[in-house]
């Protein structure tokens, strides 16, 4: 996806999750993230919507510390006053994306070709996953993602959060898990061991220990933790089944 893509799929996205909050009460329990209550949700996400718009406005080469972040941002605000915030904050970080020039550089989270490119992908999945939980602390599902913004979801996950050195994705045994999209081109392949997870991606004509092929917008939300393999109605998974308790119990994804 170019970076207009990804910045147009984090204004939609953030605009039907502030619907979904407004039609919600703060309190609602977010069934995707059992900890937490809706007022949880847009404290999370309004805070890194502008954490990010900090470190990209300023150019920062480092992310920002505890400190330096309070300042920036500011105290948390009233549950009076939490969404008009949190709109505040979602309309800055696109403000600045749109505004930024493609050859800024500052720190990002994952290595993209330009910072740029990096953090409009991070901001449109961040957002696009929890306009989902937000869905489900209203207790209406949203729209569903678009596949090519699904396809490119699981990409960043796969390739770009699970071969980190800290990933927590291991296995004491080498197992292989084969990641395949039936409505768009996405073929994803993970070696799993002691080491961090590597990923080839195209399709393979070795057979994996399990084999996940399903519709993208399934397969996004199932690999980001939202969705079951039983809720995921269209998708089949073949092969060793206890890899998707692994999966669920290793492949979190924390900002600390």
């Amino acid at each position: 996806m170019e970076i207009t893509e990804h910045i147009d799929a984090l204004r939609r996205e953030g605009a039907r999750l502030a619907e979904a909050a407004a039609r919600t009460e703060l309190s609602a329990p977010v069934p995707t993230c059992p900890e937490w209550q809706l007022a949880d949700l847009l404290r999370h996400l309004g805070y890194v919507h502008r954490w990010a718009a900090t470190i990209l406005s300023r150019g920062l080469r480092a992310p920002l510390d505890e400190a330096d972040a309070q300042a920036a941002i500011g105290p948390m605000p009233s549950d009076a006053a939490l969404l008009d915030w949190y709109r505040e904050s979602h309309a800055t970080v696109v403000d600045v994306l749109t505004s930024a020039p493609a050859d800024v550089e500052c720190w990002s989270v994952l290595p993209s070709p330009t910072p740029l490119a990096s953090w409009a992908r991070r901001q449109a999945h961040e957002t696009a996953i929890h306009r989902y939980d937000a869905d489900a602390a209203a207790g209406v599902p949203g729209p569903v993602v678009d596949t090519a913004l699904a396809v490119d979801g699981i990409d960043e996950l796969v390739c770009g959060f699970m071969t980190r050195s800290r990933s927590a994705l291991r296995s004491d045994r080498p197992r292989t898990l084969q990641v395949r999209t039936t409505d768009a081109a996405g073929s994803w392949r993970l070696t799993i061991t002691q080491e961090p997870p590597t990923v080839t991606t195209g399709e393979s004509s070795e057979p994996a220990d399990l084999t996940l092929t399903g519709p993208a917008r399934e397969l996004y939300l199932l690999l980001w933790n939202r969705l079951s393999a039983e809720q995921a109605g269209e998708t089949k998974a073949i092969g060793d089944q206890d890899l998707l308790d692994l999966w669920k119990d290793a492949a979190a994804i924390r900002w600390s």
